[in-house]
């Protein structure tokens, strides 16, 4: 899968592929399509998936567990398609009413506020693979508001699981060049619609575990990528830097590692409080970006050294000022215009800043015209 994604995406991405198009001026002809460059991961998915489902009816593929290639199998989970049903319609309280308890309180807690300050990195990696300009304050907590409420909704029909940003979709916007918001409209209908047809989602289930794995590769890889490639308004010749950025990768890649294969450590007596401290470690944002922020703070630096004023210089005070900001971060359907109407609005997280019109006197001061001495 790795292999068939770099080929796709990186070498292939220029290679038009013809296909026949209809249209009432041309009638039938053939239009060239850079098919490599807008759909490599999913074409080196279905590849993957087509070889490995080949492997399996053909019994290539080894059926004892502790062989080294069973994994690889489509049938591990059984006869899952035939078992779903056709049409299906989630609905809040299917598995039975939600329980809540203090220590699964903190513990989701703290996933919650490590998952936010992924958030945040995610918009601002997305933007400057897509070209757009650094996200406003009112966009990012918007993000986060609405990430909260699927949160609300996923928990209360049961899924399992909350909803966040995924760095693999910021990846895989670096990979295919395809940044527009139409396509992750379609892209969520598509999948709410699949969501209801049972036999569509259990076909998706029978992808190998090392298809999946091998998409991740590429994909983490670009994301990490994307947030290295902040560094550049720093002076990484300074070796105040280098021990910071350092320090913080390699302390985020160990410490989590070293508490998952040590999850008895921590042992306070306080069952909520060691779930969210061993939920805090196990996170490696968390660890790499709070040993950065102190080590950052704290080392004495220059604010050129830092990266203060080369970051301040691109992003020239709030975005949201910016024709182009507007464009891409605005509420659609004007929206934003109609709360920027109201001064209120202004004191809301989620909405935009209220800018002052040319026409509006209120805050222009009039001053008189100096007497013209020869007039006296």
């Amino acid at each position: 899968t790795t292999v068939l994604i770099i080929v796709f995406s990186q070498y292939l991405r220029r290679v038009a592929v013809p296909f026949p198009t209809y249209s009432r001026e041309k009638k039938l002809h053939t239009t060239r399509i850079y098919v490599f460059q807008i759909l490599p991961v999913l074409l080196g998915i279905t590849v993957s998936w087509l070889v490995c489902y080949i492997l399996t009816v053909c019994e290539v593929l080894p059926s004892n567990p502790d062989t080294y290639g069973h994994l690889a199998r489509t049938d591990l989970k059984g006869d899952v398609v035939g078992q779903a049903p056709w049409v299906t319609f989630p609905y809040p309280g299917q598995w039975g009413l939600p329980t809540v308890s203090l220590a699964g309180v903190f513990g989701i807690l703290a996933g919650v506020i490590s998952s936010m300050i992924e958030s945040v990195g995610d918009y601002h990696a997305c933007a400057r693979l897509s070209g757009a300009p650094p996200p406003p304050k009112h966009a990012i907590n918007r993000g986060i508001g609405i990430e909260g409420l699927g949160c609300l909704l996923a928990g209360a029909c049961g899924t399992g699981n909350g909803t966040t940003s995924y760095s693999e979709n910021i990846g895989a916007l670096g990979i295919t060049k395809v940044g527009s918001r139409m396509v992750i409209v379609a892209s969520g209908v598509l999948m709410v619609v699949m969501g209801v047809f049972g036999k569509i989602c259990a076909i998706f289930t029978t992808i190998p575990t090392p298809v999946v794995g091998g998409m991740f590769m590429v994909m983490f890889g670009v994301i990490c990528a994307a947030g290295i490639s902040n560094l550049q308004y720093t002076d990484m010749n300074s070796s105040r830097n280098i021990f910071i950025f350092g320090f913080s990768m390699f302390s985020g890649l160990v410490i989590p590692n070293w508490i998952i294969k040590n999850p008895n450590v921590i042992a306070t007596g306080a069952v909520e409080f060691d779930q969210v401290v061993q939920v805090l470690l196990t996170t490696s944002m968390f660890i790499g970006g709070f040993f950065g922020f102190i080590l950052d703070n704290t080392i004495p630096g220059s604010k050129v050294e830092r990266g203060i004023v080369a970051w301040n210089r691109t992003h020239q005070g709030d975005s949201s000022a910016t024709l182009d900001s507007g464009e891409v971060y605005d509420l659609p359907f004007g929206i934003s215009s109609f709360l920027q109407a109201y001064s209120c609005t202004g004191y809301v997280p989620f909405c935009p800043p209220r800018t002052p019109s040319l026409l509006d006197t209120d805050h222009v001061e009039v001053k008189p015209l100096p007497a013209d001495p020869g007039s006296a």
